[in-house]
């Protein structure tokens, strides 16, 4: 009898070296014939681009990388494994719980469980102590495969009705992937780690409610919330990190500086208060000045449209569960989500020739969008929202001088605002999605080539771009190093052609311009909200909603305050009089707690001399002044 014929296999390592193999082969062997440290280190593995475990067979030519805690995809494998961690452990602990879902999220993983009570942060610690075990026990983690029926059988057999019901809807020819790890498995595609001694350094942070599937209709499960990292010193840098992002928090110091409130009347709209209004207006009014400096044209479009112009958008098709919706006397209109279509309408007014274009136009738009109640956070994330919204006008040609123009106003506004650190992103054609290929190709090498135009580096995010257009996401890391996307510039062919927006160009022809969708601060509510917490209140004096507080130490400088305070005014700044019968202590103490950036002190000397006593909010004694010396001093900080 013949022996079996084994296929030779050729694989390409990233420093393009070759290793030849005379039989199949698996990722962990591969990675044991480079060194015993790699083999030891090895997590995953990444075949031709796809993520795979150690124990992966690779059976042809390939080009591999092994997936080390050096490796961009450690972390997601991690997270995704010490879910499965958790899963154990609580089955363990509390036999007939059954399991859901375990996806992994920013910074950690959930995984939801039902159970004959709800969990509660009590039972965090032993789950803990469990999973550590567990660790201890070094399980090898273990990857099959059945088909749809066996899997169901399978889970129902176990008593997972929860998981049964998961794969039924799943198509019946699907081959579906169960790990195991000691007396646990589950369903998964992978992949996970080869044993569970490789995850050391995680921690069990909340538990909360969630409908199965998310529907209120259904069962109520626990969540279980996590976070995993590659090592302690990540852990404990992340959970400091929260424990200054709690001390931050834009809602705690809203209610100290009596910037906004929210209330159950107004789910996701913020009611802003003096002080909150008047940074709005400082960003607004600066946001303005980068319009007119930059060539737009403000505009303003209505707030509802009939349903016709967004069904012709596209956002009908591609938007319509995130939208609010209104009638009047037989007719559906739209509360505007995005201000697009509305300029696109502006435009559409006259006849345009190729040598008015570009055309930029700006708003400060009221969009609304019907964000899940359980999304809403603060005025991070709202129903009702402001943006700094544009859009331009242009032709191919002129798209990458837009872009690159876009860029450095972008990245002056950021620096002014105290972000230094920002990273770049181009978000590529999602499903679904306008347009053919051929058109997707292009916008997205049109942003590729302005980028490198502008010699900057960017990461790419297959799928994620908008349903209309890849985009620019600017990625801002803040104070403690948490990252927020802000500003946007997109790429669209699609919506001016949808909506009949037509040019003249060279040659007398009728051509459909390119559209440029961009934003730099993006939503208003949401930047202050990060301002907010970048800055932890203590906004720079320019910012400030009030920049100085004047303040008598008797009743027989009360006069002097008062012209203080309405000389400074009527220059033009946020000034405050504190006249109470307080400790001038008292005062100093109650306005530093305040973030105030300057605290203006006045005694019979300073009212013999035309003068204030200026303080910092950070105790530093800056002497006396006279008023214009000191609003010298407040405008050479605007």
């Amino acid at each position: 009898m013949n022996a079996e014929v084994q296929t030779p296999v050729a694989i390409t390592l990233p420093d393009g070296s070759v290793r030849n193999f005379d039989h199949p082969v698996t990722v962990g062997e591969i990675a044991a014939s480079i060194g015993a440290g790699l083999a030891k280190a090895a997590l995953a593995g990444k075949v031709d681009g796809k993520l795979v475990d150690t124990s992966y067979r690779i059976d042809r030519d390939a080009a591999l990388e092994i997936v080390t805690d050096k490796h961009p995809d450690a972390l997601d494998v991690l997270r995704h494994s010490t879910a499965h961690l958790l899963a154990q452990a609580v089955q363990r602990l509390y036999p007939g719980a059954q399991v859901t879902i375990g996806p992994v999220i920013d910074n950690g993983f959930y995984y939801d469980f039902a159970y004959e009570r709800p969990f509660t942060p009590d039972d965090l610690p032993a789950i803990e102590a469990e999973m550590q075990k567990i660790v201890k026990e070094a399980q090898p983690v273990s990857r099959s495969v059945k088909s749809r029926d066996e899997a169901v059988q399978f889970f129902r057999g176990m008593g997972e009705n929860y998981k049964a019901e998961i794969i039924e809807s799943i198509p019946s020819d699907e081959a579906l992937s169960l790990y195991s790890q000691g007396e646990f498995t589950d369903l998964c595609r992978g992949p996970h780690v080869p044993s569970t001694e490789k995850l050391r350094a995680f921690k069990l942070m909340k538990v909360a409610g969630a409908y199965w599937r998310g529907d209120h209709n259904n069962a109520m499960l626990s969540r279980i919330y996590g976070t995993a990292w590659l090592n302690d010193k990540d852990l404990k840098a992340y959970l400091l990190q929260l424990e200054e992002a709690e001390k931050r928090d834009h809602r705690k110091i809203a209610k100290q500086q009596d910037l906004f409130h929210l209330q159950e009347e107004a789910p996701g709209l913020v009611f802003w208060h003096p002080k909150g209004w008047s940074i709005w207006q400082v960003v607004e009014q600066y946001m303005r000045k980068v319009y007119r400096e930059s060539g737009y044209q403000e505009v303003r479009c209505p707030q509802i449209l009939d349903v016709s112009l967004w069904k012709r958008s596209g956002h009908w098709d591609n938007y319509k569960d995130n939208m609010f919706f209104t009638e009047s006397e037989k007719r559906t209109y739209a509360v505007k989500p995005m201000n697009c279509p509305g300029h696109v309408q502006v435009f559409n007014s006259g006849l345009h020739s190729y040598r008015d274009l570009p055309i930029r136009y700006g708003e400060f738009g009221a969009c609304h969008r019907n964000e899940p109640s359980g999304a809403l956070h603060g005025i991070l994330r709202v129903r009702g929202f402001t943006q700094d919204d544009g859009h331009i006008f242009c032709t191919e040609d002129q798209i990458e001088a837009e872009v690159t123009a876009f860029h450095q106003q972008a990245m002056d506004v950021y620096a002014r605002f105290g972000f230094q650190d920002v990273q770049l992103k181009i978000a590529l054609r999602p499903e679904p999605r306008l347009g053919d290929d051929a058109t997707w190709d292009k916008a997205e090498e049109a942003l590729r080539s302005a980028l490198r135009a502008a010699g900057v580096e960017w990461q790419e995010l297959p799928g994620e771009g908008a349903f209309y257009g890849p985009k620019i996401e600017y990625h801002l890391k803040d104070a403690i190093g948490r990252t927020w996307q802000l500003g946007t510039m997109q790429v669209d062919f699609m919506m001016p052609g949808r909506l009949g927006a037509e040019y003249v160009d060279e040659h007398s022809q009728r051509r459909h311009p390119v559209m440029l969708h961009r934003a730099i601060v993006g939503s208003m509510e949401r930047f202050i909200g990060i301002l907010i917490e970048h800055h932890a209140g203590h906004f720079p004096a320019w910012l400030a909603p009030v920049q100085a507080v004047v303040m008598n130490i008797t009743d027989a400088q009360a006069d002097w305050v008062a012209e203080v305070r309405k000389t400074l005014t009527n220059q033009g700044f946020r000034v405050d009089a504190d006249l109470r019968n307080e400790k001038i202590g008292y005062k100093i103490r109650e306005h530093t707690l305040q973030r105030v950036p300057y605290l203006l002190v006045v005694g019979d000397r300073e009212k013999e001399n035309g003068a204030v006593a200026v303080r910092t909010r950070s105790g530093e004694d800056l002497g006396t002044m006279s008023i214009a010396d000191f609003a010298q001093r407040l405008r050479e900080s605007q």
